[in-house]
């Protein structure tokens, strides 16, 4: 089924309403999220997920880094750079799959995004991965806090690494 994005933030709020609604602690607050979804990133959508995530991060970088995408339909090729910093997407550098660039294009942007945050306080976390990732902007306090408080690894918040299968992901 592929859901359009207004569908998907409905039903991904939803989730998360019923989720604060059962009194689950958590540690988090999803009301804060950015909904990201790896498979859009990877599909040539990391320059729009990062000007959703700007708002949000000028409270704490002057001057955020503009992202250049560069598509190339003929040789079937994405990637983003920053200055003369390139991230090549896809086709995947690690020989995998159209899936395994989504977590290619999920390091990406949050190496982009957390490089501009080393002299804050805070980290863009990831929570989630593939369609139902997110984004928060977390002190390591804060994640450590929702670590001890979220039963399952892979519900943690965490930093992304260009590393296959699970991409920095606690599993």
């Amino acid at each position: 089924m592929n859901l359009t994005p207004r569908l998907r933030i409905f039903f991904a709020t939803a989730i998360l309403s019923l989720t604060a609604f059962s009194g689950a602690a958590t540690e988090l607050d999803y009301e804060k999220a950015i909904l990201l979804d790896a498979e859009d990133l990877a599909e040539q959508g990391i320059a729009e997920a990062y000007a959703r995530v700007l708002p949000e991060l000028t409270k704490y970088v002057a001057t955020p880094l503009v992202i250049q995408e560069h598509i190339d339909s003929h040789a079937l090729s994405y990637e983003v750079s920053v200055g003369s910093r390139r991230y090549p997407i896809y086709p995947s550098s690690h020989g995998g799959d159209e899936y395994e660039s989504w977590g290619v294009a999920t390091a990406a942007l949050f190496a982009i995004i957390n490089e501009q945050l080393e002299d804050s306080a805070v980290g863009f976390y990831a929570v989630n991965s593939g369609n139902d990732l997110m984004g928060m902007f977390l002190t390591p306090a804060e994640a450590e806090r929702a670590q001890r408080a979220l039963p399952r690894k892979t519900e943690w918040p965490y930093m992304p690494a260009n590393c296959p299968p699970w991409f920095g992901q606690r599993h």
